[in-house]
């Protein structure tokens, strides 16, 4: 079974950077695969922040372009989110996700492997 482990998260000013990280336990073969990353504020619900696929093609929310970056190491098991000038609205558990697939889509029901999140906060 695959499994997901998120990493990185912490208490941030406005305007600052965060590295989260998104390890997977175990790949093989060469399975075309989604991996992404969700975001989860306080009584909302989960929103798509951005995903790759195994072609390394990727799509990012418009709230976060320009300021996250995702960064897939060359073994496929690391994924990262480099995160720039933070904002308040920024607040929440990031969930890294995964399915098996030729392309991502941002619906959050459609992946079906979840990481179980880590913490983000950015205050003003």
């Amino acid at each position: 079974r695959v499994q997901l482990m998120e990493s990185g998260g912490g208490s941030v000013q406005a305007g600052g950077s965060l590295r989260l990280a998104c390890i997977v336990s175990e790949v093989t073969g060469k399975k075309n695969f989604c991996m992404g990353w969700f975001r989860q504020a306080p009584g909302a619900e989960r929103k798509g922040i951005a995903a790759i696929d195994n072609g390394d093609h990727s799509w990012h929310a418009d709230a976060v372009k320009g300021r996250f970056k995702l960064l897939q190491d060359s073994d496929k098991k690391t994924l990262h989110l480099q995160m720039t000038n933070l904002k308040p609205e920024d607040t929440g558990i990031y969930y890294c996700v995964r399915r098996p697939s030729r392309t991502c889509t941002r619906g959050a029901t459609w992946y079906n492997t979840w990481g179980q999140g880590t913490q983000v906060t950015v205050s003003s």
